[in-house]
């Protein structure tokens, strides 16, 4: 094929419902493949952790319901990258069974399902670290050690476009993977159809993120990917966007530390020479793109452990003197939960929206809001004396002994004077790349017919 159309309704199936306009607007301009990625490590640890699903199984179902029934009435082939936010095998059972039941609801015709497992054992992890691999840790993490694989409660591997391309050659109409790379699972149709990886690998890295590469700002709206060999037209299937040589271009920079570079198994995407150009007010070409192969095929490994059981608490703060001296009040609270419960065994944080809740230490800040608001976080081994030491914290920040302060009045408000039960605390313990001889050998294909 000289030319292979890809659309894709969403950066993150699920996560809120996709708009079905663009989504039929782009069915309507005869696309080749539908792909989806459906999952991310932006949403922490904790889904991996306690294998279950960041969003609810109603807006996945929503999502797939719509792109299902469109794409086997027309035809198309669809692929879905990351099941159910994480990709465990829990998840892509799941999303296996919604299939089963839309196809049955919709009374759609009989199609071949692939499905691709990517969940790894921390025991298989383990048995390779004691033949002597190195599995190097990303992001300045040392290399893994079987003590982090101690800690750790679930692995996944994110697999790249090989397992893929054999479930499209084993004559998969509807593909669902488990964890996988974002631009791999784009990747995987084109290079399927005899595209050069460089070109395969742009599209996946453009389209990823769907209506995020258009102007101005929409969400979970469908764009459509024109390729040809080294060269890549990216066109918004909303009527009020459009891809600009600056919206385009700009994508490149989301979510990573250098626009020009991205990592995947077997090789590197080279974006510095790329050239946007505009085709019309609507829509962008891409071309300049390399790949660098490399010898060694690494692929990515995350897993995340559980540290303990969580609460929260939220105060507020509006009188300027306290306001001003909230590091002390802070440091008060801090002393008395460790005068009742020790120096260690637990975590306290203090979250101080108003002067750097969201970036912490990066942020710099010449003087806080006129009000502040604190989230207080204790995280220990069980839930009661979580919910404790959290109530102690929050209480204390009212009691603070400041000087020159001659009473209560004004220092605090709680929102409420109570501690609110939050999810498990969990911690990424895995962030590693493990060389593997075969990029499939991590991954597990099966096929089956649905209905």
């Amino acid at each position: 094929m000289t030319e292979i159309r890809l659309l894709t309704p969403t950066g993150h199936l699920g996560f809120t419902m996709l708009e079905p306009e663009s989504f039929l607007r782009g069915m309507a301009q005869g696309p080749d493949f539908v792909v989806a990625d459906s999952g991310s490590s932006d949403i922490g640890p904790y889904p991996l952790g306690a294998d279950e699903p960041c969003s609810p199984v109603e807006w996945q179902t929503h999502d797939l319901e719509i792109m299902l029934v469109a794409c086997r009435r027309q035809g198309v082939p669809m692929i879905i990258g990351s099941a159910a936010d994480t990709g465990t095998d829990r998840g892509v059972d799941t999303y296996v069974q919604i299939l089963r039941t839309v196809a049955e609801r919709h009374g759609l015709p009989t199609f071949r399902l692939a499905y691709i497992y990517a969940q790894v054992s921390p025991d298989e992890v383990r048995r390779r670290l004691r033949t002597g691999v190195r599995i190097a840790g990303l992001d300045g993490r040392p290399d893994l050690t079987e003590a982090d694989l101690d800690r750790t409660d679930r692995i996944v591997a994110v697999m790249g476009a090989e397992p893929i391309i054999a479930a499209l050659e084993a004559g998969a109409e509807v593909v669902i993977c488990g964890r996988s790379s974002d631009p791999a699972i784009f990747a995987a149709p084109l290079l399927w159809k005899g595209l050069d990886p460089a070109t395969a690998y742009y599209a996946g890295k453009v389209l990823e993120c769907a209506s995020f590469c258009a102007e101005p700002f929409m969400g979970k709206e469908s764009v459509l990917g024109v390729v040809r060999p080294g060269e890549v037209i990216v066109e918004p299937m909303h009527p009020g966007q459009r891809c600009t040589p600056l919206s385009v271009a700009s994508h490149a920079m989301y979510e990573r530390a250098t626009p020009f570079f991205e990592h995947l198994p077997g090789g590197v995407l080279d974006m510095r020479n790329c050239r946007y150009e505009a085709v019309d007010e609507r829509r962008c070409r891409v071309t300049g793109f390399a790949f660098q192969p490399e010898p060694t095929v690494r692929v990515k490994l995350e897993g995340a452990g559980k540290r303990g059981e969580r609460c929260l608490a939220i105060v507020g703060f509006r009188d300027p003197d306290t306001v001003a001296r909230i590091d002390a009040v802070l440091d008060w609270a801090r002393n008395k939960v460790e005068a009742r419960f020790g120096p260690g065994g637990y975590e306290l944080h203090f979250h101080v929206y108003g002067r750097n809740g969201v970036m912490a230490d990066l942020e710099v800040v010449d003087r806080p809001a006129h009000e502040l608001c604190v989230v207080v976080e204790g995280v220990a081994p069980d839930r009661r004396t979580a919910a404790e030491l959290t109530a102690m914290a929050a209480r204390q920040m009212f009691y603070a002994r400041l000087p020159g302060t001659k009473g209560t009045a004004g220092t605090a408000a709680l929102m409420s004077d109570e501690v609110l039960p939050a999810r498990p605390a969990y911690e990424w313990t895995v962030n590693h790349v493990m060389p593997v001889q075969d990029p499939r050998g991590l991954f597990r294909l099966h096929l089956t017919t649905v209905p």
